[in-house]
């Protein structure tokens, strides 16, 4: 039996994306839920998990949002009636999974606690909702969302880490001391080891990685949609005028 190149490709293709989209981008989104709340204690050195708080749930619901206007999520096609029941299964996981590794990577550069806490959710909520009336598409938003975590990432895990180390230098000590003595002590927060940051970044970046594939994958399905439509379309005079012959 001789099987074409073309019909091999697109066989491969076809397995190709329903193994990134129903296997590896689910396992690996559930790796960022799994670490974005892991920490590692200053004194016990021993793995602590912190819940998500329920500010990083309405972050994740802004930010789904998001991925639905810009086309990263393609809501109408991934769960849809023509679909295969097992299909609809597969993508509503996929998002699911998406959902609470948006919360987690929220997580994972939140202060735990105190008036940091509050500060850095208005300013998620605040850049979040900002961009709801914003024209944008995937890709702009990605860039986006790696500078915004980035930039929560480089404030909690190396700025404010260092001012509460207590390991530090005096002028550490003293410029958390100022800080903490500005606030009247609202800016208290609970000490890690410094392995949470290394764990905090590794997460950060299995998350944009993770967005990165699904926003090539959705890239690829558009220029084969364009391509189909466009075959269709000069299809559609020549069948025409067949017709009127």
């Amino acid at each position: 039996m001789l099987v074409l190149p073309g019909k091999m490709t697109a066989d491969n293709r076809t397995r190709n994306r329903a193994l990134l989209h129903f296997v590896f981008l689910p396992l690996l989104f559930l790796t960022v839920t799994l670490l974005g709340g892991l920490r590692v204690s200053a004194d016990t050195r021993a793995f602590v998990f912190i819940a998500p708080p329920l500010v990083t749930l309405v972050l994740a619901v802004l930010l789904m949002l998001l991925f639905v206007r810009g086309q990263l999520l393609r809501l109408n096609q991934w769960v849809a009636s023509e679909n295969s029941p097992l299909t609809n299964i597969s993508h509503g996981l996929m998002l699911l999974t998406l959902f609470v590794a948006s919360a987690q990577a929220f997580n994972s550069v939140l202060p735990e606690s105190g008036l940091l806490h509050w500060l850095f959710s208005f300013f998620f909520l605040w850049t979040l909702w900002n961009n709801q009336f914003s024209s944008f598409d995937a890709r702009r938003l990605l860039r986006s969302l790696t500078v915004l975590f980035g930039t929560a990432f480089v404030l909690k895990h190396m700025f404010l880490s260092s001012l509460y180390d207590p390991d530090g230098g005096w002028l550490k000590k003293l410029g958390g001391a100022l800080l903490q003595g500005a606030s009247l002590g609202t800016l208290d927060a609970p000490a890690f080891a410094p392995s949470t940051g290394y764990i905090s970044f590794f997460t950060l970046t299995l998350y944009v990685a993770g967005l990165l594939l699904l926003t090539f994958a959705v890239d690829r399905d558009l220029e084969e949609e364009t391509r189909t439509n466009g075959i269709a379309l000069r299809k559609e005079p020549l069948a025409s005028a067949l017709e009127q012959q």
